[in-house]
């Protein structure tokens, strides 16, 4: 069971998660890139932010992401879908950073805040329902 430190650190992520949405929703309109990006940034760090109160984290993305998929994903805590959320921003957002010819649509963009949105709070309502239920 999560201590006060993990449940800080969840909380914390969280809040990450939420300034990256906000981002997303601010850039969208003046920039694609940006925007993709902090929309995928508001997933990791809502993923980060629920893997905190199992003590797990990973200097790499790909480790969050494998690990939130099997305690999460496949496990039905959350629904199914999400990987395919999972694997699509992280694919826009690696395209978008590194490819240097890479155009993001704008449509693209707002799926990816929609995503980012329903992740997040996913993510949030899981961790308060683990907060509820901490003695």
């Amino acid at each position: 069971m999560a201590n006060g430190n993990e449940v800080n650190l969840a909380q914390f992520r969280i809040e990450q998660a939420r300034e990256c949405l906000d981002m997303a929703e601010k850039t969208v309109d003046s920039s694609l890139k940006n925007s993709v990006n902090r929309s995928y940034y508001c997933i990791f760090h809502a993923m980060r932010a629920v893997l905190a109160l199992d003590k797990f984290d990973s200097k790499k993305h790909s480790g969050i992401i494998s690990e939130f998929r099997r305690q999460y994903i496949k496990s039905g805590i959350f629904p199914k879908h999400f990987s395919d959320i999972l694997r699509k921003a992280f694919q826009i957002r690696n395209e978008s950073d590194y490819e240097d010819f890479y155009v993001v649509a704008e449509s693209e963009a707002r799926e990816q805040i929609k995503n980012a949105k329903e992740f997040l709070e996913a993510a949030e309502k899981h961790i308060a329902t683990i907060i509820e239920e901490k003695p």
